[in-house]
This record gives C-alpha cells, sequence and structure tokens, in this order.
C-alpha cells in the first residue's frame, strides 16, 4: 500500500509541470479538494522546484503517518538524508506548535518506519512570511541522526539548510527503493490509538507488524471469531483477555467497538470501562480531534454535537449499570467489552453504593454477576468480553478475576467460557476458582486470549517484567533484566529538580512527560506535591505546553487513579514512604493525622503494590525515579524512611544521576 499521494524522482519531478502533479495529487485525495489546499499545493511544489535543482534523489508528497492520523507535507531523499519538510503557506512566524508538528513527523519516522531507523532525519519548517532564521546544523542529545528542525523561508534559506545538513551528515546514500519497502511498526498511545481507529484506520494500521507483536491482531480476530459464532449458534458467551502491562487490552476491546459501530446492526457493540478518567480523556480526544478535522474540512461542528457521537461508543461502566437498572429490557448492545474487568465491584461494594446513592436497600448483587444478568435478559445471543488486567486492582470492593468465574459457575451455567490460557498465573488471582469451572464442557482455553508482549514501550519490552521482578523483590532477576534492556533509560536520583532537568532534555517535539505519584504519598509536600490538591486528568493528558494544568508544567501530578490504562512518553516516579523497603521486605503504611500507620489487611497492602506496578509501568521511552533524601529532623520525613528504598534500587544497578 502507498503511503503517499505523489512521489517521483527529483528528477522526473522537475519536469512536471504543477498542474500535471496537482491532478495526481486530487485524485488520491480523499476529501473534496479545497481551493486554499490547491493553492497551497501549488507554491510548495513552486518551492521546490527552485529548490531541488541542483539535487538528485527521490521525493514524497503528502506522506501517511497513520499512528497520528497526519500527513506529512513532503519527504525528501537526498544522499544520507531524509528531509521532512512541513509548510506553512503565508505564515509569518515559527510557531511552536508547528515546530513540534515537523519534528513529530521526524520522530515517527526514526522509532516507527524500519528503513528511517538509521538514516539522518532533518525536519525543516517552512514559513513562508517569515524572518529569516539562522539556518545551522544542530544535533539533539541523543545523538540518533535526529536534527533539530530547521527554519526557512523561501527557496534560498531552504537551499542553504539542505546544502548545510548534507555537508554535516555523512554515510551511504538512501536507496529509495529499499526505504519504500521498510515496515511501519507503530505503537500509538491509547489516545493516538483510539482517535486513529475512530478515524477508520485499522489495527493493523496503527500498532507493530513484527513477529514479536503480532498477537494483538490474532488476539482481535480470536474475539471477533466467537462473536461471530455466537451470533451464528445463537449462544451466549463471555471471553477472558488477558495481558502483561501495556499489551493493548484497551486497544483490543476499542478496535472491535469501532469495528460494530453500527446501531442497527445485530454485532453492535459498547466500549465500557470504571475507569472514569480514562473514559473522559478518551471521550474528549475524539472530541477534539473530531472538531478539528470539520473545521479543516471546512464544516462547523459543535462540541456537543461531536460528543454526542462520540460518548455511544465509550461508556462508563456505572452509567451502563444504572441505564440497566431503570430499564429491565435487554440493552439495545449484544456485545458489551468490559476494560479492566478485574475492577468490578464486589458484592459488599455494590451493595453498600446502591444503599448509599440510589436507595436501594435490597441490592445484593456484586458488579459482574448484575452485569452479565443484563446482557443475559437477550433471548437469542450475547456475548462479554473482559480484558483483564494481572495485578491491577488499586481500590477497595475491587473484586478481582475470580468474581466473574464465581458468579459464571454459579448462576449462569449456560454461558459459554473463553478463558485465556494464562489467566491461572498468580497476578489474576483467579486460581482456584477456575479449578471448579475446568471440566466444565463449555469452558475452552485459548492461547490466542493472552498478550504477551508490552507495546506500551517500544524502546523496551521487558519493562513490566522488570517491575515485576522489582516489586517481587526478586533482586537478581531484576539485575540480568535491567542489564538487557538497552534503550530505555532508567535512572534514579534524590533530587526533584535534577528529574525535572532530566525530563525535559529528554523529550522532544511533544512528547509528553508528566511527575505520578502514589495517592498515599502524603509527605510530599515539601516538594510542593499535594496528593489531595485537585487535578483535571483531561487538562493534564491533553493540554500543551502552554497550559499550566497540563503534565509538561510539572506542578499537578497524576496517582494511580489518574492515569491507569494511560502512558506517557517520560515519567517521572516521586517515591514516598508510603511503600518503603526494609531488610525483611516492602513496609506498607498510610499517613493519618501526623504520623505514618502500618497497613494490616493484605488486600490493602496488594492496592499499594499495585499502585506502583501502575506508576512504574507508565513511561514508554524511559522514566527518572525519585526518592527524597528526608529531614533528620522532621520525624513524617526521617531520612531512614527513603534510605532502604534508594539502596535497594541503587543495588539492581539503575544509574544515579
Amino acid at each position: 500500500m502507498k503511503r503517499e499521494y505523489y512521489s517521483d524522482s527529483i528528477e522526473c519531478f522537475l519536469n512536471t509541470s504543477s498542474e500535471e502533479i496537482i491532478g495526481k495529487l486530487a485524485s488520491k485525495n480523499e476529501f473534496s479538494l479545497e481551493q486554499t489546499q490547491r493553492d497551497a499545493w501549488i507554491e510548495e511544489i513552486d518551492i521546490l522546484h527552485k529548490a531541488l535543482i541542483s539535487f538528485q534523489g527521490h521525493l514524497y508528497f503528502e506522506y501517511s503517518i497513520p499512528r497520528m492520523g497526519q500527513r506529512v507535507d513532503v519527504i525528501v531523499l537526498i544522499g544520507p538524508v531524509l528531509f521532512v519538510l512541513e509548510f506553512k503557506i503565508g505564515e509569518k512566524e515559527y510557531p511552536l506548535h508547528a515546530i513540534e508538528q515537523v519534528w513529530d513527523y521526524a520522530l515517527d519516522l526514526k522509532n516507527f518506519h524500519e528503513s528511517s531507523h538509521n538514516h539522518f532525519i532533518a525536519p525543516i519548517l517552512i514559513a513562508t512570511k517569515a524572518q529569516f532564521a539562522n539556518s545551522n546544523v544542530v544535533t539533539t542529545p541523543q545523538n540518533d541522526k535526529l536534527l533539530f528542525p530547521a527554519k526557512s523561508n523561501n527557496v534560498g534559506s531552504l537551499i542553504e539548510v539542505i546544502e548545510n545538513v548534507l555537508l554535516f551528515a555523512e554515510g551511504d546514500d538512501i536507496e529509495h527503493f529499499l526505504w519504500e519497502c521498510g515496515r511501519y511498526c507503530p505503537t500509538p498511545t491509547i489516545i493516538e490509538a483510539a482517535t486513529a481507529l475512530y478515524n477508520r484506520h485499522s489495527v493493523d494500521e496503527i500498532s507493530r507488524s513484527d513477529a514479536s507483536a503480532i498477537n494483538l491482531s490474532l488476539t482481535s480476530n480470536t474475539v471477533s471469531d466467537i462473536i461471530y459464532a455466537s451470533k451464528d449458534k445463537k449462544q451466549k458467551s463471555i471471553c477472558f483477555v488477558t495481558g502483561v502491562p501495556g499489551a493493548g487490552k484497551t486497544l483490543v476491546g476499542l478496535n472491535i467497538a469501532n469495528t460494530h459501530s453500527d446501531e442497527s446492526n445485530d454485532l453492535y457493540s459498547v466500549f465500557l470501562s470504571g475507569n472514569g478518567p480514562l473514559v473522559n480523556i478518551l471521550r474528549e480526544a475524539l472530541v477534539r480531534d473530531k472538531v478539528q478535522r470539520e473545521k479543516e474540512r471546512g464544516n462547523k461542528i459543535k462540541k456537543g454535537e461531536a460528543f454526542r457521537e462520540v460518548k455511544a461508543r465509550i461508556q462508563n461502566i456505572h452509567h451502563f449499570r444504572d441505564d440497566c437498572l431503570v430499564d429491565p429490557l435487554p440493552p439495545i448492545e449484544h456485545v458489551a467489552l468490559f476494560d479492566e474487568a478485574q475492577r468490578a465491584w464486589d458484592k459488599k461494594q455494590t451493595s453498600n453504593f446502591m444503599l448509599r446513592k440510589k436507595k436501594n436497600p435490597n441490592f445484593n448483587q456484586s458488579e459482574p454477576e448484575f452485569l452479565i444478568s443484563c446482557l443475559d435478559r437477550h433471548q437469542d445471543w450475547a456475548v462479554i468480553v473482559c480484558l483483564v488486567g494481572g495485578g491491577q486492582e488499586i481500590n477497595t470492593g475491587e473484586a478481582g478475576i475470580s468474581e466473574w468465574i464465581e458468579v459464571l459457575n454459579k448462576s449462569f451455567s449456560g454461558w459459554h467460557i473463553y478463558l485465556s490460557s494464562r489467566l491461572t498465573d498468580s497476578e489474576y488471582g483467579a486460581g482456584k476458582i477456575l479449578n471448579k469451572v475446568a471440566l466444565c464442557p463449555n469452558v475452552v482455553h485459548k492461547d490466542e486470549l493472552h498478550l504477551s508482549v508490552s507495546m506500551r514501550s517500544f524502546r523496551a519490552e521487558n519493562v513490566s517484567l522488570l517491575v515485576k521482578q522489582l516489586l517481587d523483590l526478586d533482586i537478581e532477576k531484576a539485575r540480568n533484566t535491567l542489564k538487557n534492556i538497552k534503550k530505555y533509560p532508567i535512572v534514579i536520583t534524590r533530587n526533584l529538580d535534577k528529574a525535572k532537568q532530566w525530563l525535559k532534555k529528554q523529550a522532544r517535539g511533544s512528547e509528553r512527560y508528566g511527575i505520578v505519584v502514589s495517592s498515599q504519598a502524603e509527605r510530599l509536600k515539601p516538594h510542593a506535591i499535594d496528593v489531595k490538591s485537585p487535578m483535571n486528568p483531561i487538562y493534564w493528558f491533553l493540554n500543551g505546553k502552554d497550559d499550566v494544568r497540563s503534565s509538561y508544567y510539572l506542578e499537578d501530578v497524576a496517582t494511580e487513579f489518574h492515569i491507569q490504562g494511560l502512558e506517557l512518553d517520560w515519567v517521572c516516579v516521586m517515591w514516598d514512604a508510603d511503600f518503603r523497603y526494609l531488610k525483611e521486605g516492602w513496609k506498607h503504611l498510610s499517613f493519618r493525622g501526623n504520623r505514618w500507620t502500618c497497613i494490616r489487611k493484605v488486600e490493602r497492602k496488594n492496592y499499594l503494590k499495585n499502585a506502583y506496578r501502575v506508576l512504574l509501568t507508565r513511561a514508554r521511552q524511559g522514566m527518572v525515579i525519585v526518592v527524597p533524601s528526608g529531614d533528620i529532623n522532621d520525624p513524617t520525613r526521617d531520612t531512614e524512611f527513603y534510605d532502604g528504598t534508594y539502596e535497594s534500587l541503587k543495588d539492581i544497578g539503575f544509574t544515579e544521576i
């Protein structure tokens, strides 16, 4: 599949008229050709016809970057360099968002396009009405052949930039036919993935295609097969999809819900999550994208109208539950996909909520039991897909996956059960109850329902394993795992300011960074971190560098409740004394009044451990862990509360800064 609208050698391009090139561009354009777009193409072609006369190579107009849902204006291959050109026709400045845009395109190619990995990449912003800018070549601290964005305002300055880069760059010429054959293997954030799927990109287009990650498509297809078979056979089925943190469980659910989004079709599906911040952030991201795309097409759409279109696709599980409480009829959907199903409430938590909030004193079902009963109202067929994270329960009353199996065994014996073969692993906590249903004739185990490779970090797939070994105090294995993690920097420090500087130095383009902390980290106030201070996750995750409420400002922090299911490129984990290392193991504490108190209940200990598991697996490209030095004069922040944790991290081999 060609990713560009038009491509040719520079020699042929120079001998082809603007009208002929525009005709080819227009024939590939998926939208009606606006006059503004036509005029922009004419000026871009005119500039390049003049600027490229003395060069040889190949060029590509409107090159697709599906992970970002965008197209690069022009890519030019000259000698050993891949030039990424972004034109801003009529622009009088070099706005930051435009600089980040062209840098993001270059980063995408560097990180995810196989045949671009090892070449020099030079992003250039061309603002045709701006003042002259210095054309010096500047490398980034990462020394990975990706240059800082250069600026140009006319033909002469563009020629100067290209010549300067070619004088700097060394290496063999890029063979255009080999470059074109390179695989595009992206690992989008969940926000990028949701936006791309909503805009009708396939899961194959926006996910890696290498052998180690092939099971993402395989799992999606397996779940789809179960849905179609259940419809054809008129049976009710439930399947449990497991996976390591960041493996793409949510992406599988979003893909199926997006594939079957026609309400008039029997296969109509709904994506449900009890993770309020995730639902709100995904909805807002889709709404913003919808409004912006319509604006670019010359259409006006109100945000409220876009929201009404989006909210049916992604719903809060509690709102779905409440609708089913009021309406005794079967829900419109035959297929329900429950994200983070292990976080559904147990009977006690659900009954307490119903009594306090709904004034219903007689409710005696757990959330899994009630949700299954809602889909069971269908007379013909239904499918429930439970997306399950191991060791992800972080809040009081979260039942874990065993409750789902228990109620199926007790109350819904006619349902067909499809189990991931890895559901027996200890972190899923379902071992004992699985034994009860193991011999039932309608139970099927499938390897394809487990996602084994983390897609969150495209730089190192073993980060989740390292975190598991760290939290399990399997120190020797953690040391060995860390040695094999090469391109994913993990550093430690006692100084928050150093950590902030490190984050800013690592991030390029619009790569997002921020500070995350445990919700129990109540003695970080001397560092201007207050976990009780309200923050808006939508602004924190989606707003830009000019907004003090965004993660970029490194002022507001996110806890495990805000960030579960989401990710940043670069993360600072601020480690408080609530989860501290002693010779006998981890000590779990909660700050009450004016002192730390020991946590006794096993489930609360697990919640705290899982909170740090969530925090330590949020970074896509690298992280810095800050363990404060404490204060010997403050009995709530004594240095010994922190020293053991820091020394244990040093012992594993993390680099200090």
